[in-house]
């Protein structure tokens, strides 16, 4: 059987995987790089598959190639070629059509799809949808025009942006939360209090502290969701957003270290030789604690891909660490910045918050109160990039604790 070769390979053709394709070609412009992908689009800016249920963006205007850094220079994108092993003996991959595809370098980048609970019974009914891919979104669009009522299992940031590109169609939107309130993951319950009033402002019915049992459906898709209070809602969609898995079984009999993801150095280096990983199926490390951690963020994935990128055109290069918690957005027209350890309750550390009627400010300090470890910002987001910067850095705040303290801080402040 005949055998492509490249001389790198990037399994999966998202951020990690195609920031690191660039960053190679910037680099090294003559060696074949190529990507394969195992959905069918062309790689697409995944934050933005939202616009697409809310018809505010075509597919084409989602696409990487041509924006910015990714110029798609000499660079092979094959998609829908999905890896179903990998020899890495032969330093070559198997697809699932039998071909194979050989390496001198190679990058798995296979990213991380949702998690749908298995006891929630029913979830295979037509009108089902864990909001992940293009082709996701698609059918999303077209189950919209004969909804007047959806279910969001999950209150994190994509069902959350879902939420809202559904109610700007005219959908009526429930959102059920089992945690005490949204955005649990980035937040403490009464850290999000601005953000729950805009929720509720902008018409989006939050139930908290119920969960699903089952999804109810006939003929024409799903009818209802059955929750465990004993109430049913009656609907047309549901969406479901109960966080990721990563992509790791192809690596089934390889001899790549897997524990929960790809295990990486800080190198973004696998277990093997010119082997490397990048994204949310890598296992990398948290600057704050230096403790394993895996995370589903787009810049996190970028910025990693990048330095995978590097490493693997001869360009040694250390990946910093990736935040457990690093996200900057708004939801119902409320901005607000989450970052490092924003959960403190039970823990040993110094805390200074600050709330008015449309701004929340939360300072995480270590135990010694000598170094910021997390923020929260609600309402007003100046300076978030420097308060990433002192906790990233491990800084000794010392000399400017107070500035941070009143929001005051600026660059002249790290000038000695």
């Amino acid at each position: 059987m005949n055998q492509q070769q490249s001389q790198y390979v990037i399994v999966g053709g998202s951020a990690a995987g195609m920031a690191a394709a660039h960053a190679i070609r910037e680099k090294d412009p003559r060696g074949k790089i190529t990507v394969l992908s195992a959905e069918p689009d062309a790689p697409y800016f995944r934050p933005l598959i939202p616009f697409l249920v809310a018809g505010k963006k075509t597919p084409a205007e989602m696409a990487m190639t041509g924006c910015g850094p990714y110029t798609g220079k000499n660079i092979v994108i094959q998609t829908r070629a999905r890896v179903a092993s990998v020899d890495t003996t032969a330093c070559c991959v198997v697809m699932e059509d039998g071909t194979r595809h050989g390496y001198k370098k190679i990058l798995f980048a296979t990213g991380s799809r949702p998690y749908v609970p298995p006891d929630i019974e029913g979830t295979d009914a037509e009108g089902v949808f864990a909001l992940r891919t293009l082709v996701d979104a698609r059918e999303m669009a077209a189950r919209r025009e004969r909804t007047t009522h959806a279910v969001m299992l999950g209150g994190g940031l994509l069902n959350l942006k879902a939420a809202f590109a559904l109610l700007e169609k005219g959908v009526r939107v429930t959102l059920v939360v089992y945690s005490p309130e949204v955005l649990s993951q980035l937040m403490e319950p009464e850290d999000a209090t601005l953000i729950r009033r805009a929720l509720d402002k902008a018409g989006l019915s939050i139930m908290t502290g119920v969960a699903a049992t089952g999804i109810i459906a006939d003929a024409s898709g799903v009818t209802a969701v059955a929750l465990d209070n004993g109430d049913t809602l009656a609907c047309q969609m549901v969406c479901i957003g109960k966080g990721v898995r990563p992509n790791v079984e192809f690596l089934a009999g390889s001899d790549v270290a897997v524990d929960g993801g790809i295990v990486a150095d800080r190198y973004t280096g696998a277990s093997l030789p010119d082997t490397y990983t990048a994204g949310d199926v890598a296992v990398t490390y948290e600057p704050v604690t230096g403790a394993p951690i895996m995370t589903a963020l787009w810049t996190n994935a970028v910025e990693m891909g990048r330095c995978a990128g590097l490493n693997m055109a001869g360009v040694k290069t250390v990946y910093t660490g990736t935040f457990g918690i690093l996200n900057a957005t708004q939801v119902a027209d409320e901005p607000f910045v989450s970052m490092g350890v924003v959960h403190t309750t039970g823990k040993d550390c110094e805390i200074y918050q600050k709330a008015t009627s449309s701004t929340f400010r939360k300072l995480v300090f270590d135990a010694n109160g000598t170094r910021l470890i997390g923020a929260v910002l609600v309402g007003d987001i100046t300076n978030a990039g420097l308060y990433r910067y002192v906790i990233r850095e491990k800084m000794d705040v010392a000399r400017f604790k107070r500035p941070l303290i009143d929001h005051t801080l600026h660059y002249g402040h790290f000038m000695r």
